[in-house]
């Protein structure tokens, strides 16, 4: 792209000497002098015409101090990452499909706790459905705004809330794991429907408190025609980076931490296969039968409740250990994906000014996809360590619709007899 501002200079005898400068858009410089022209003459006029216009709309062209940035995508890179791009979009879609109706449909699994499952779905989903498409055409186009200005508003309001509500989401589900861990007597009986949809409720009033502010004008969203950034204000950009990750970040590692904390802890306490620990006191109460036939039968029972509390112990154990799992995997899935989108987000108006950003386009483009792929890994992260999300997406997805509550039933007996009829002792 090439513009030309034109100097005109009037020596003693009242000519003008013109000198046009062409730009590029590499910053390059390249003058050329015009013949000597008199005041009324039809070059002037010309010069007048012609170059005084391509001088303004140089001025209006940087008006914003925004230079426009171009992804430099060939015809054959545009169709691979059109496909890698499109294919993240419908796995994303159908995964949190998946999710939604499994819970929605399957009655063992319509429990309070996995309402925050389907928010958390339905975020995702509002992100593969409202933003990435959006994103796809703009990036495969070379990166210029196309949607217009009313639209690019609504667009960042979209994905800023839907990617907030995700993310608040999954600190909720966090704080939820842990009190069902921590409170197993008290959590689960406060823990209703109507509880659980007001948390839910208040996840997205939340998320909408980062998005109106733009729409109501705090803080302008920027859009020249070419671009569409979400406002670069700084206050504005510290406000919603701290509610929409930082804050909800350090719960979710603080989460972690205590469930991992609460799992060692059982690990030290107890002890599992039904055989006690050298120097246990119960290790005595074994010792004793057979050294008093007298109380054989009453030793017996005694050492049945212990092999009893063994079990049970065993089954807390392995739910704290696989909550600290799932959660460990999802708050590292989410932090890799997260974490360089708004640690970018957040030094961009320091380093670039309010007006624009001047961070390499395909260098923002790839940090933001790494934050929307989070949305994709979600339901297949919480499948991997649900047996009965695992159950039931086997089924959907063979089109076995029927009897699979009745499924669902029969795979939890069958895991509780595994349970009961593995080995007790150890020797």
């Amino acid at each position: 792209m090439l513009w030309a501002v034109s100097d005109l200079i009037m020596d003693i005898n009242g000519s003008y000497i013109g000198n046009i400068r062409w730009h590029t858009r590499e910053g390059t410089l390249q003058e050329l002098q015009t013949p000597v022209m008199r005041p009324g003459s039809v070059d002037s006029k010309l010069l007048h015409i012609v170059h005084y216009p391509t001088a303004a709309s140089s001025l209006q062209h940087n008006n914003t101090d925004c230079g426009e940035q171009i992804l430099p995508y060939g015809d054959t890179e545009k169709l691979i990452i059109g496909a890698i791009l499109s294919m993240i979009t419908l796995l994303t879609v159908s995964g949190n499909c998946l999710v939604m109706i499994s819970v929605c449909f399957v009655k063992k699994l319509r429990q309070p706790s996995n309402y925050l499952i389907v928010s958390l779905a339905l975020a995702d989903m509002s992100v593969a459905l409202a933003v990435m498409p959006f994103v796809i055409v703009t990036d495969l186009i070379g990166g210029q705004w196309i949607f217009g200005q009313v639209f690019c508003n609504v667009f960042i309001a979209m994905d800023v809330m839907c990617c907030t509500a995700s993310i608040m989401t999954l600190c909720v589900i966090s704080i939820d794991r842990y009190l069902g861990i921590t409170r197993p007597l008290t959590y689960p009986v406060r823990q209703n429907g109507k509880g659980m949809a007001k948390m839910i409720l208040c996840v997205w009033l939340l998320a909408a408190s980062i998005t109106l502010p733009p729409l109501f004008g705090w803080a302008k969203n920027i859009n020249d025609g070419k671009v569409c950034l979400i406002s670069q204000d700084f206050g504005y950009t510290i406000y919603s980076t701290a509610v929409a990750f930082y804050i909800p970040m350090s719960v979710m590692l603080l989460m972690y931490h205590q469930i991992f904390k609460t799992a060692k802890k059982s690990a030290a306490k107890h002890t599992f296969a039904g055989f006690p620990r050298q120097g246990d006191k119960r290790m005595s109460e074994v010792g004793k039968i057979g050294m008093k036939p007298r109380k054989e039968s009453e030793e017996c029972a005694h050492f049945a409740r212990l092999l009893k509390n063994d079990r049970k112990n065993m089954s807390i154990f392995k739910r704290e250990q696989k909550a600290a799992t799932t959660l460990g995997i999802v708050v590292g899935a989410f932090t890799v994906c997260w974490l360089p989108f708004f640690i970018l987000s957040t030094a961009r108006p320091f380093i670039c000014g309010t007006e624009c950003s001047c961070i390499p386009l395909w260098l923002e483009r790839t940090i933001m996809w790494f934050g929307y792929t989070n949305s994709l890994l979600n339901p297949f992260i919480y499948a991997l360590f649900n047996r009965d999300l695992r159950t039931t997406y086997h089924n959907l997805l063979r089109c076995r619709y029927r009897n699979i509550n009745r499924k669902l039933s029969a795979a939890g007996m069958h895991e509780a007899l595994k349970l009961a009829e593995r080995p007790t002792l150890v020797l």
